[in-house]
């Protein structure tokens, strides 16, 4: 049984996208930060693109954080955070000045090290799975298309789900118990985005 999807809104520029993602899948879904829609919800988006300390200004002006973090962090809904909304499950976030993020998953966020690469990192990448990721099933290694300059580095390993190396290896996709994160974009990435979010939305 699938649920039915709350897609949080701050004002990024993918939420349309993911909301199309979703309906392509007949997967129901809201955009909305309603109370009401929120906890009717079974499973819980934050898609998010732009920096981390404007992303969590908009994040504390525009949702409902008591709702949504009594939602998670007692109701164990599902949530899951993509890109910008991974990164901000963290303690911190280093882009222009140190920023406060939620801290549902202990870590920071920091750019990367410089290896002579281009950063921002941009375009397809390998996204490979450890033993702890339900997201990508069966799949030991899946693309997702990228497009960050800062990576979350958790502070217990044992909530990185997958890797991907661009320089250096980081994670991709993170998880503490009902909390979820993808550093690459599901609506960008075609066949594999649609096997990721159909996967969520069965967790």
């Amino acid at each position: 049984m699938t649920g039915n999807v709350c897609i949080l809104d701050y004002g990024s520029g993918n939420v349309k996208s993911v909301a199309n993602l979703f309906a392509f899948l007949k997967i129901e879904c809201v955009v909305s930060n309603q109370a009401t829609d929120i906890e009717h919800a079974t499973h819980l988006v934050l898609p998010g693109v732009g920096a981390f300390g404007a992303a969590m200004q908009k994040i504390r002006e525009r949702i409902p954080l008591n709702i949504v973090s009594r939602e998670v962090l007692k109701g164990k809904k599902p949530f899951l955070g993509i890109c910008v909304g991974m990164q901000v499950l963290a303690d911190t976030g280093e882009e222009f000045g140190v920023h406060q993020g939620l801290g549902w998953i202990p870590g920071r966020v920091r750019r990367f090290r410089d290896f002579g690469l281009p950063v921002p990192h941009i375009g397809w990448n390998d996204v490979h799975k450890c033993a702890t990721d339900l997201l990508l099933g069966e799949h030991e290694t899946l693309d997702f298309y990228f497009v960050h300059s800062y990576l979350f580095e958790p502070y217990d390993q044992d909530c990185v789900a997958a890797t991907t190396r661009y320089g250096e290896e980081y994670p991709s996709i993170i998880r503490r118990e009902n909390i979820l994160g993808v550093q690459f974009h599901p609506e960008k990435s075609q066949k594999a985005g649609m096997l990721l979010l159909n996967n969520f939305v069965h967790l």
